[in-house]
């Protein structure tokens, strides 16, 4: 649930941040909690910005980032059923799929304040690369392939990358890796 802050709603990740910030400015703690919380203060800044991207609270939704012999896979499903939030992410997956085949990497910069591995490569070679968008329950996915094999190289450190900073597995529990 949101906080509120003189009658009006704040993110999680705005909530996150203040305290960070409050308790930085108590003394803070020099043990290495300081890193920890840094290391939080960013996690919920990103999941703020990825949340203003995707349209989807990042909270209550969840990634998976798989890579696959050919490329590999994008998931992004509500972890409850959502039909809004579902359709939201079925759009944004649509629109990522045609803006990384055009070499367009901005939503990935965004969401992670910085140029992210892989996409120099992967607009580089992007007439050897396809997306496509494609629908799951709660969610949707984009499916990257490719034969040429310094794309794949760059697939898989962009996917290595996105797994590490959202805390994402390589592919959804219960599910089998796609062909």
């Amino acid at each position: 649930m949101p906080s509120l802050v003189k009658g009006r709603r704040m993110s999680r990740g705005t909530a996150a941040l203040l305290a960070t910030l409050a308790a930085s400015a108590c003394g803070g703690q020099s043990d290495g909690a300081s890193t920890d919380s840094a290391r939080d203060t960013a996690f919920a800044a990103m999941q703020e910005r990825g949340e203003h991207a995707m349209g989807v609270d990042q909270y209550s939704s969840a990634h998976v980032f798989e890579p696959l012999p050919d490329g590999g896979r994008i998931v992004l499903q509500r972890d409850r059923d959502d039909s809004a939030g579902t359709e939201t992410i079925r759009a944004h997956m649509r629109t990522i799929a045609t803006a990384f085949a055009r070499g367009n990497f901005a939503v990935p910069g965004f969401v992670h304040a910085q140029s992210v591995p892989g996409t120099s490569i992967m607009r580089e070679r992007r007439a050897f690369i396809t997306y496509e968008a494609d629908t799951l329950p709660r969610g949707g996915e984009v499916r990257i392939r490719t034969r040429d094999s310094a794309a794949i190289d760059a697939v898989h450190a962009f996917l290595a990358f996105q797994r590490r900073e959202h805390h994402a597995p390589a592919h959804a529990p219960g599910q089998s890796p796609s062909p």
